[in-house]
Order: structure tokens, then sequence, then C-alpha cells
């Protein structure tokens, strides 16, 4: 394992148990814990999409402040639903995000996900192309997203432009460079994982997937990745892509991580359906002291096949909770498993 971050879904509820009760509250906390995450040592502080909920939404000014407030850590989405995304005006907040932060930017992209209502993205002005399905859509968003990456020259110059233009077709700017090879492409199945490798994305992997042969979900997670990594190989690509996988992983150091997360070390993988046609398998929690965790993760072949782990944080619980969670982690846990 050569990097480990943590994944927020930044979930507020205006509840007195909750230690974030607004919008103001995740954002700033989020910002306070990829802070506290990279004086602790941790590779990547990751955040999550949703739209029409009380999570975060809205991506690239979170991002942009995490980078101008950090200094080396990572900094990444996991996922932005492409549905949703006017690709051209992303691949412009992504460069100067990128910018802000020094090249540390780590964009997780997807097709999208089940929401909280009916074809939210239509009222983005967005609806699929004729006989094309919502995910058909989400992709090619995601190729028009990740080909103007290249900075390429595509648009006409006005011939009485406002101000003077530098020689040839235009492209978007800012323009940040190799920002492109730091895509990552959601994957739920193994189809996908290969459409993203052919474009040459890296991978990101949860803990939810299509449940295509009946095997735990660490090993159709193994198989997926693995998949991957050879279509990638084939269609040429020259660098070594990269591959991440997400767990909530716990180490119960205290009466309070006790009572907080005992009984979900005790989980299985479940399953259940996306929507009608979709049977997807949801991969199990961890949680248990720092020896037995180990040897638990050690037998996870997800885990193992991938390059970088995520740990989904309970936000909600603070930013003093959660970077405990994350120091319990790497300082008990991340050591025996090669990292660092």
């Amino acid at each position: 394992m050569k990097k480990i971050g943590f994944l927020s879904f930044g979930h507020w509820n205006p509840s007195p148990q909750s230690a974030t009760r607004s919008a103001a509250d995740v954002l700033l906390q989020s910002i306070d814990l990829a802070v506290a995450a990279e004086e602790l040592g941790a590779d990547g502080a990751y955040f999550r999409v949703h739209h029409y909920a009380r999570q975060l939404a809205s991506p690239f000014p979170l991002l942009a402040a995490v980078g101008a407030k950090t200094k080396h850590i990572e900094i990444g989405t996991g996922v932005i639903d492409m549905r949703y995304e006017n690709p051209l005006y992303m691949a412009e907040d992504a460069g100067a995000a990128d910018i802000i932060s020094g090249g540390r930017l780590q964009l997780g992209i997807s097709r999208g996900s089940p929401e909280q209502v009916i074809d939210g993205f239509r009222h983005f002005g967005y609806q699929p192309a004729e006989g094309e399905s919502a995910a058909d859509m989400g992709r090619r968003h995601a190729e028009v997203f990740f080909d103007v990456l290249r900075g390429e020259g595509f648009a006409q110059p006005n011939p009485r432009p406002m101000f003077p233009n530098p020689p040839g077709l235009l492209r978007l700017e800012p323009y940040s460079e190799g920002l492109r090879d730091r895509i990552w492409w959601g994957s739920g199945s193994n189809s996908t994982a290969v459409w993203a490798a052919k474009l040459g994305m890296n991978l990101q992997s949860s803990t939810l997937k299509d449940n295509e042969t009946g095997e735990p979900f660490h090993v159709q997670q193994a198989k997926q990745i693995r998949i991957f990594r050879e279509a990638f190989k084939e269609a040429g690509h020259s660098r070594t892509p990269r591959v991440s996988v997400s767990r909530s992983i716990f180490a119960l150091m205290n009466d309070t991580d006790r009572a907080y997360f005992a009984g979900s070390g005790e989980s299985r993988d479940s399953i259940g359906f996306l929507d009608a046609q979709t049977q997807a398998i949801f991969g199990r929690s961890y949680a248990a002291e720092p020896e037995a965790l180990i040897e638990q993760l050690k037998a996870d072949e997800g885990i193992a096949e991938a390059d970088t782990l995520l740990l989904t944080v309970p936000n909600q619980l603070g930013v003093d909770y959660n970077a405990h969670v994350i120091e319990s982690i790497l300082k008990h846990v991340a050591p025996a498993m090669g990292w660092r």
C-alpha cells in the first residue's frame, strides 16, 4: 500500500448529536480535517459529491480552499457525477483548483449513482440524446472533459478580439500541465473499468460494485483491478495507472471507539439492487483492535491489489475525532500493511 487518505461524504444535519449542523460547518471542517490529515502524514483528502442532499455538492470551491491551506497532501473527489457537469466549464474550474494547489488535484469522476431525486440532472439543463441513457450521457461528458484536458486548441479565434490572441486555435484557460494524468474513473463494473483503462484514466473502486460473479466483494474487486490494469497495458499507454479502493476501517483504541464502532466490525458483505436491473454487492466494514485489524485487512484482496486506500470517515463526529481515527490507522495499522 503506497498511499492512504481519507474520503468524506460531508454529511450535515441540524441534530444536536451532530458536529456538522450546517453546510458552513461541513465545508469549514472539511478544510480543517485536510489540514490535520496532512500534519499527521496522510497522503490524500478526498470528498464525495452528492446533489439535492445535506452533503458536499459543488466540489471546486472546497478543493481550491483546501489547496490554498495545505502544501503536500493530494486533494481529490470520489466522485463527481458527470451527468450534472458542463465538461468545458468543469475543465476551467479543475485547472484553476489544480494551479492553486500546485498540481495536487486527483479528480474522481463517474457516470453517477442512485440519487435523491428523479433525473436530477435534467434540472441542471442536461438530458440524454436520442437513444442515449443517462449513464451514456455521463460517459460522454467525461470523454469531452478528459479530451479538453489535453490543452490543445480547438476554438476558432475572433478576428477582432477584445484582447490579443496567441496564434492558432484557442484552448480553455487556465490550463494545468499534468492534470489529465490525475483523472480517475469511479467504476462499479468490470466493463466500465475496461472503458476507463482504454481512455487512459486511473481507477477508483469503492465499497460497492455490480455483483458479477457471486464471489465475496473483495475478490470481485481484486479481479476488477486486474482486468483494468491489463486493459490499460493493452491500450498502449506509457504510464503506470493508479488504483484506489475505499473502506470503512476503525482501529478500536479506546472506549469511545468501541462505543461507536465495535459492532460494525462484525459486518459482512450484503447484496442489494441499485435499480430494477442491477444487483450490487456492498463490501463489509472493519473495526477491531489493531493486531486483529491488520490480519483482517491483509486478507482483503482488493486492498492488496490497490496502491491507494481511502478511509471513509464519520465526518459528523467532528474534526478532532476524525483526526484520531486517521491517526490510529496511520500509526498502528498502516505500517504493517506496507505503508511507508
